[in-house]
């Protein structure tokens, strides 16, 4: 079982490490900000910032901001719900205001393999947009490999697949939409900060036309209280 869930996520990325040369490409950076807050034995307050740059779309693109509030069942499962908050913009001109409500389950460490661990994810989201009819509901599993290099330092390699479960005016394909793909490396900054760089591709599945493909510098701070 921990093979098969490795072979999937290093399937995953090397598939999509390999099919820019044939989709449209961009250049992009991300930056990430997250602080997460012990508020008892179980539960746990969560809030998230990632800014976005784009070359094809001339600088600032995409703001989000995530509220969840989390319960830990256990070590490894916490079940968590919230709100993200997703202005978008065209060359850093506001264009269009996104809301979610967002419901996940998280499985830390769930399994290890070698040196390393396994942890995953299932997120499903409901999305609104201002000016537009109609809710789209979106499902993202994650899984995630980390195996240490040298102390709490880490190398990651991630996959992220993200599925439409309907249509709407803005959500206009069901079935799979887009898969990110990450490798990192992480290092504690001090005993509750954690820095992170590294690079993401995220491609885009575009039925009748070119595939898209993301060349991403990411960079990631979090904080742990």
């Amino acid at each position: 079982m921990k093979l098969n869930c490795l072979a999937l996520l290093l399937a995953g990325s090397a598939f999509c490490f390999s099919m820019p040369a044939y989709a449209k490409s961009d250049e992009q950076l991300w930056t990430n900000a997250s602080v997460t807050v012990k508020l008892s034995d179980h539960w746990r307050l969560s809030e998230e910032s990632t800014v976005r740059f784009s070359d094809n779309r001339n600088g600032l693109y995409e703001l989000e901001a995530n509220t969840l509030l989390g319960y830990r069942l256990n070590k490894v499962v916490t079940a968590w719900a919230g709100y993200t908050h997703n202005p978008q913009y065209a060359a850093g001109d506001f264009v269009l205001m996104e809301h979610r409500a967002r419901e996940q389950v998280t499985f830390d460490g769930f399994a290890r393999l070698g040196a390393g661990k396994l942890n995953g994810r299932i997120r499903l989201e409901q999305r609104w947009r201002e000016h537009a009819d109609g809710t789209g509901w979106r499902m993202r599993p994650y899984l995630k490999y980390a195996l240490p290099i040298a102390g709490k330092t880490a190398l990651n390699l991630s996959s992220e697949p993200f599925f439409n479960l309907n249509t709407t005016p803005f959500q206009r394909k069901s079935g799979l939409d887009r898969m990110r793909n990450l490798i990192s490396v992480s290092t504690p900054v001090t005993k509750t900060l954690t820095g992170e760089a590294g690079y993401m591709n995220q491609h885009g599945f575009v039925k009748g036309g070119p595939d898209t493909s993301d060349n991403i510098a990411y960079f990631g701070l979090s904080l742990s209280l």
